[in-house]
């Protein structure tokens, strides 16, 4: 079992005086389940569990009244050993968008009071899920307003990476000094902590690809399940989406490594099919966006706060969610590639990608800037109250366009910058240089 940060939301969420039921939603395969259940079990004396996906038979015993007696009755009867008892039970309802009258129950259950519920979803709330999912069909079904609260998790950042790696918490402390003094990191924790980025480049962050990793070392059986993860998803919007979106989504998804491979990384429709028109393909890249399966970055009109306000909704870039995946989805080979530093053209995408998974998995949304094609800026991000250039170069680069912003502040509104690469801690003017690995250190807003 990985240490993983949901788990103090999980501590902080018990602790709270009246706490509502929690629902964590997710992507597919982010370890929901897993964290949820090890923390049931070691704080609660008694768990009951119930998988809506697995066992979609178990939906029926909501289907009558939602009246908690009478759950418990029904719950009681249709699980063995199943015990509700007041403040010592925790009811776990796993993929609970497979049950919405599950969900609807989760208003009586905080009026009620006795009892804590826990709940997963991977598909919460993607366009025509409940339509076609359910067998509840014919019901209208009412989402708990005010009576559950909701957190998203992530696959597994790259600082839990690290964790799992056995990085202790002083050599992170140690690189946190190091990027708020400006200096070196020491040559042979800059070496590991290299070596451990281009690994969780390949990796990524879903808890069983991880666990495949470290008990085999073996590349291709973490390929083997990184693309079964990836089938799944597919599988999901098949199975899913509505009958005149399915075939529009998966053209989405599969373009994504075309999108990123060309010079402008925006995201054009033409490029996943010849002729395509955003009113055909909006909802379609919609309903993958809302799966938690890729991030949308916005380009901005200026480089000013608030990055919201100033996003143009239609220009973007789009990145995978998790960088393991997204390395799954290129060619054979890849991942040698990688691990090697050799990566030619493609490294530019790879990289932007790995950056996009570190801020996103921060629960940062997503900025860029381009006003040229000569005038591109990877990410902009809020940082210490300031808009925030960050650009990503796989080994060097001269930063050309950070240095336009940088030189022309009564323009830009930019007096402060990063360049992460493959290289160490070092300023020149307000330009600061990070090594990639830094990346998940800039929490500070």
């Amino acid at each position: 079992m990985f240490r993983r940060k949901i788990e103090q939301t999980l501590r902080q969420w018990k602790e709270q005086a009246n706490h509502k039921p929690l629902v964590i939603k997710g992507c597919r395969q982010c370890g929901k389940t897993s964290s949820v259940m090890d923390f049931a079990k070691k704080n609660y004396s008694n768990v009951i569990y119930m998988d809506f996906h697995e066992q979609p038979h178990l939906c029926k015993l909501f289907d009558d009244t939602l009246q908690i007696d009478y759950l418990i009755m029904n719950i009681s009867a249709a699980i063995p050993g199943a015990k509700f008892i007041p403040n010592e039970t925790c009811l776990v309802l796993d993929e609970i968008q497979d049950c919405p009258q599950a969900r609807s129950a989760l208003k009586f259950f905080k009026l009620d009071g006795r009892f804590d519920v826990i709940c997963t979803g991977s598909l919460l709330g993607v366009k025509g899920y409940g339509e076609y999912s359910s067998h509840q069909q014919s019901k209208t079904v009412s989402i708990p307003v005010g009576f559950e609260t909701i957190v998203d998790m992530y696959p597994m950042d790259f600082e839990e990476w690290l964790w799992a790696n056995e990085i202790p918490t002083t050599v992170i402390d140690l690189l946190k000094r190091c990027l708020d003094n400006e200096s070196a990191v020491p040559e042979a924790i800059h070496y590991r902590m290299q070596q451990l980025l281009l690994q969780y480049v390949v990796i990524g962050g879903m808890p069983e690809v991880v666990s495949k990793f470290f008990e085999t070392h073996d590349i291709n059986q973490v390929i083997e399940i990184q693309r079964n993860i990836v089938d799944e998803y597919r599988g999901d919007m098949v199975k899913y989406a509505r009958p005149e979106d399915k075939a529009k989504i998966l053209e989405c998804f599969d373009s994504i490594p075309r999108q990123l491979s060309k010079d402008n990384k925006k995201f054009t429709y033409s490029v996943v099919k010849k002729g395509g028109r955003s009113s055909e393909y909006i909802s379609s890249l919609q309903w993958i966006e809302d799966a938690g399966i890729i991030r949308r970055c916005h380009n901005l009109t200026i480089t000013e706060l608030p990055l919201s306000g100033n996003a143009i909704q239609d220009c973007f870039k789009i990145y995978m969610a998790d960088t393991g995946l997204f390395v799954s989805m290129l060619d054979d080979g890849t991942q040698s590639d990688i691990l090697q530093g050799d990566m030619l053209s493609y490294k530019g995408a790879i990289f932007e990608n790995l950056i996009a998974d570190i801020l996103g998995k921060m629960g940062r949304k997503l900025y860029y800037f381009q006003k040229s094609d000569s005038l591109e800026i990877d990410f902009i991000m809020r940082y210490k109250g300031k808009c925030t250039p960050l650009e990503c170069k796989a080994r060097t680069g001269n930063a050309k366009s950070m240095r336009t912003l940088l030189n022309h502040p009564e323009k830009y509104h930019v007096d402060q910058a990063f360049k992460a690469g493959s290289y160490n801690v070092g300023r020149s003017g307000n330009l600061l240089t990070i090594p990639l690995y830094m990346a998940f250190l800039l929490t500070d807003l």
